[in-house]
């Protein structure tokens, strides 16, 4: 997953491998970030934030947005959502989120947050297992 802050007009994000979902009702979701990203400093006084769940063929992104630094968002393409964050653009779906709560756990924050508005589209999840990115589908 990506996930993705807006201040003022400008977008920041960065891959995050820890996503779950916390509640059905209300509707809730996690994830974790690192204490020293720059996504997660906003996120703290912005309480909004983007989920986009990446599809298998989007490595490229997944790294990039992995890396410190300037984020390729204009090269991966994005739409604006409701919360201001990039929606990027080819991923399986995205859920945009206010923060309910923010956990400190170690270098990381547990990030808790209701979802306001969610898309999802049919095809294989990009997944990262064991330090490399890998299919569900049996070869």
């Amino acid at each position: 997953t990506v996930v993705t802050v807006a201040e003022s007009s400008s977008q920041h994000g960065m891959t995050a491998s820890a996503f779950a979902s916390v509640s059905l009702e209300p509707p809730r979701v996690l994830v974790c970030l690192d204490k020293a990203s720059r996504t997660n400093e906003l996120l703290a006084s912005l309480k909004k934030f983007a989920v986009n769940i990446l599809a298998m063929g989007q490595e490229d992104i997944a790294r990039a947005f992995a890396r410190t630094g300037e984020k390729p968002f204009a090269e991966a393409g994005f739409v604006t959502g409701v919360t201001g964050a990039a929606l990027l653009e080819g991923t399986l779906g995205w859920i945009e989120c206010s923060l309910f709560d923010r956990i400190d756990a170690g270098d990381h924050h547990i990030v808790i947050g209701d979802v306001l508005a969610c898309e999802a589209r049919s095809g294989e999840p990009l997944v990262y297992f064991s330090r490399d990115y890998r299919s569900l589908k049996e070869t």
